[in-house]
């Protein structure tokens, strides 16, 4: 029986998320709100900088987000990582210059990328979930779980370049898909990569 108690905490610890296993939240106090409101903080300014890390094309520029927005998911929850997505969102919507244009609001919003960013929200979510329930576990997982989050964000960026902003399937497809493919690929591998060897890292500092 303590066997079993022992090797179902072995697992909780597994699938915490990376931020909780470096900066552990406490349940009902201050203190976890103004972490929350810290990590979103970071998280946000992480994503902004992101932005700016671009390779200009016609439509829709190449950056770094899509990676920092799997990673927020991922090391921080889907609660959390959630969170923090539509916390940057919304400062972009303000009309703070966090996009990857020179100026945020509205009305960048619901231009050619506005399709991209709906689609941090849910990739964002989708891969807190699934490391929560294991996504993280190995390398190879990880992976996957990178990948099926870019997949997603790219997803909703084809469907609002092809519908919304109305240049076709074809059209959408060679500008808001194929130019990212092997982008996707390599900042997958990249992700898969740095969280788990970030983790590594912080069970060391604690052992």
């Amino acid at each position: 029986m303590a066997d079993h108690r022992l090797a179902s905490s072995s697992v909780a610890q597994r699938h915490q998320p990376l931020a909780g296993v470096l900066w552990p939240s406490q349940t009902g106090d201050f203190s976890s709100v103004l972490r929350a409101v810290i990590l979103i903080v970071a998280g946000t300014a992480l994503l902004a900088l992101s932005a700016k890390v671009m390779v200009p094309l016609p439509y829709v520029p190449m950056t770094m987000q899509t990676l920092v927005v799997l990673l927020i998911g991922a090391a921080y929850g889907w609660r959390l990582g959630t969170a923090t997505v539509l916390a940057y969102l919304a400062e972009g919507a303000l009309g703070l210059p966090v996009f990857a244009g020179p100026v945020g609001g509205l009305a960048y919003m619901a231009g050619p990328t506005g399709g991209y960013l709906v689609g941090f929200v849910v990739g964002a979510w989708m891969n807190g979930w699934l490391c929560e329930r294991g996504g993280d576990a190995s390398v190879a997982r990880l992976f996957a779980v990178m990948i099926a989050g870019h997949i997603v964000m790219i997803a909703f960026g084809f469907a609002w370049l092809a519908f919304g902003v109305k240049l076709g399937v074809e059209k959408a497809w060679l500008v808001g898909v194929v130019p990212f493919i092997a982008g996707s690929i390599v900042k997958s591998a990249l992700g898969a990569v740095l969280l788990p060897a970030t983790r590594r890292l912080a069970d060391r500092s604690r052992a």
